[in-house]
């Protein structure tokens, strides 16, 4: 078997859940877009310093300090050229780093201060994708997750999106933003509606807030994913599951977890008490993502590496939160299969060998 070196982890297929479209900008792409767009107030113009000024101010244990950085990424996607040139960078830098099929998710309403209409940006961000896909060979495969944002009043419209472009390649629905005081139900209505349409949605849910709001995600709006999780751990005691945690592993709701960033929001205080691997142990469907590549620095690539390094996970382990990711995809039964089948099993073993 291969060591895990960082190019054995970059080759090996991947599948990706919770990433945010927003936060996993080029910094160069920031400056230039920024220029010529008009936007003011980036700390430097050198792409090596705002990377770093992004990640710094992103681990700060503060998810409203983690947030603040988004000032500056959707303030230069505000038209429709940006938004193409950012998708499709996305899909592409996320093909080199091995990943076959993601969900990048992102919310319209933030792109259309400068007249944008929420139709228009995401077909705009369709457009980019389906640019990025072909433009990386076709290696990657992207499903789009749209995004209300809790502390609004616009989740009707966007699942209202979700119906209406669930054939050019959006897949799901979530509501981000602040988890804290603006829980799923809040608007009960727009889960029920998905489920009527028989569409697909996760809740970020988990992550600035306790048990109480992964109950309301799953029992009172019916989540099939929960972005994050992580606080999930507070209802399992030593080998003692709750009633709530085992409901959720019983019933498979994949948690999106976000190593790095779950450590930068202070959702947990460091990696070294991040539950992953408790609750790999306990048997949940644990699958691994990024979250915000700019902010948090990160890869998905690199986010294995740190589980191997911190928890000693070996590439069975990895090879298992990737079909975890895979069988969680709000993909049809067949094309979840093929990437298990045809793509996942046999990168794992030739890797093995």
């Amino acid at each position: 078997m291969a060591s895990l070196t960082p190019e054995v982890l970059r080759a090996a297929p991947k599948v990706l859940l919770h990433d945010h479209l927003d936060g996993g900008l080029r910094p160069s792409t920031v400056i230039e877009l920024a220029e010529e767009s008009g936007h003011q107030g980036l700390p430097t113009t050198d792409p090596e310093a705002l990377g770093d000024w992004f990640r710094d101010n992103a681990d700060s244990g503060s998810l409203v300090r983690y947030l603040e950085g988004f000032a500056h990424t959707c303030g230069v996607m505000q038209d429709e050229a940006a938004l193409v040139r950012v998708a499709s960078e996305a899909a592409q830098d996320l093909a080199d780093d091995g990943v076959v099929y993601a969900e990048i998710r992102y919310a319209p309403e933030l792109f259309t201060d400068k007249g944008l209409s929420l139709a228009q940006a995401v077909e705009a961000v369709q457009e980019g994708f389906r640019q990025g896909e072909a433009a990386s060979g076709n290696r990657i495969r992207v499903g789009t997750l749209l995004c209300a944002m809790r502390q609004n009043d616009d989740w009707q419209r966007i699942a209202d999106l979700v119906v209406r472009y669930r054939d050019a390649g959006v897949v799901g629905f979530d509501i981000a933003g602040p988890e804290l005081g603006f829980p799923p139900t809040r608007e009960l209505s727009a889960f029920e509606y998905l489920r009527r349409e028989n569409a697909h949605f996760t809740i970020h849910a988990g992550e600035a807030d306790g048990p109480e709001s992964i109950h309301q995600a799953v029992q009172y709006a019916g989540a099939e994913r929960l972005g994050h999780g992580v606080r999930l751990i507070e209802d399992v005691r030593g080998d003692e599951v709750g009633h709530l945690a085992a409901y959720v592993r019983d019933r498979r709701i994949a948690l999106e977890m976000c190593p790095t960033s779950n450590v930068h929001t202070g959702a947990v205080a460091s990696l070294a008490e991040h539950p992953i691997k408790r609750l790999d142990e306990l048997g949940f469907r644990v699958t691994v993502n990024t979250d915000n590549r700019l902010m948090s620095r990160v890869s998905l690539s690199g986010e294995f590496g740190v589980l191997v390094d911190r928890f000693g996970f070996g590439l069975d382990d990895l090879r298992r939160f990737t079909v975890n990711a895979a069988k969680a995809a709000f993909l049809p039964l067949d094309d979840r299969r093929s990437i298990i089948q045809d793509i996942v099993e046999p990168g794992y073993a030739a890797l093995s060998r």
